[in-house]
């Protein structure tokens, strides 16, 4: 599309380099000062705006094209952060995870996204061969049959493209917000992520369901459809289904399965706190 804002290619390295303990100790207190920037204000495009400036590199934004990441989107857009030329220092990387199984719903409003907002929004894709030997491993729906298989394939056509997705960059931008679940309910507006090597930041953290939905109207921000036929969090089509009033959020991810928190693995550790082991 003439016009749009290319999509960042990050350079790919064949592992994260460790850092030195006095490294480690001041991006964990630039990632806390951010944190305390950013709750100085609830307007998202100032605090967009506070991230570009903290965070020297490439930015990363991971957006499902769920509402908090529509809303994100506007604000990256509006915020001028995202650049299109050569000078990539501080730009934003917008990418989806096309796991080869979403809602055409999905697909539909990454485009009607980048004509909107005039940014490229770059699909991740899973390796091929590794699909390949997942599902002769476990047949198509397999997922179903073991909770063992469903994290296999979430680790597979999410997890592994992520990674390959934030390699390089130095900080990450997420839709996560403390109402999503209890496993959520103290995630911090950023934080170090030392797992990745990465600032993590969570814009929309502290944002009530009633103040995204308020900041999507007044600003005319396009969303999925399925949202208005009932489904709240959206992921891969075999593993969503629409909830019923009054259901947590997330009830409708892998509604066969009895576990309290249900997740991905994609984001390991949420509330800033000790890692603990993520679907």
């Amino acid at each position: 599309m003439e016009g749009l804002a290319r999509a960042h290619q990050p350079q790919l390295s064949a592992r994260r380099p460790q850092h030195p303990a006095a490294a480690l100790g001041a991006s964990r207190k630039a990632a806390l000062a951010l944190d305390e920037t950013l709750r100085q204000t609830d307007d998202l495009v100032a605090r967009i705006k506070a991230v570009g400036e903290h965070i020297e590199g490439r930015i990363a934004f991971s957006t499902s094209l769920g509402l908090e990441d529509q809303a994100i989107l506007h604000a990256i857009a509006k915020s001028g952060i995202a650049k299109s030329g050569a000078d990539k220092s501080g730009d934003v990387d917008v990418f989806t995870l096309d796991t080869g199984r979403l809602f055409p719903e999905v697909l539909e409003t990454v485009e009607l996204s980048e004509l909107r907002f005039r940014l490229r929004i770059r699909l991740v894709t899973p390796e091929a061969a590794e699909v390949e030997e997942l599902v002769a491993r476990d047949g198509v729906f397999g997922f179903r049959h073991a909770i063992e298989n469903r994290k296999a394939c979430c680790e597979i056509r999410k997890v592994r493209p992520l990674n390959r997705a934030l390699d390089g960059a130095q900080g990450w931008i997420t839709g996560l917000r403390r109402e999503h679940s209890d496993a959520r309910s103290d995630v911090p507006l950023a934080a170090w992520d030392a797992e990745r090597g990465l600032t993590k930041v969570n814009p929309v953290a502290d944002w009530s369901t009633e103040t995204l939905m308020d900041y999507i109207a007044a600003n005319n921000i396009p969303v999925n459809p399925l949202h208005a036929r009932g489904f709240v969090s959206i992921g891969c089509a075999p593993c969503t289904r629409a909830i019923q009033p009054g259901e947590n959020p997330r009830a409708g991810r892998w509604w066969w399965e009895n576990e309290e928190k249900k997740e991905c693995g994609l984001h390991v550790n949420e509330n800033g706190k000790e890692k603990e082991k993520a679907a």
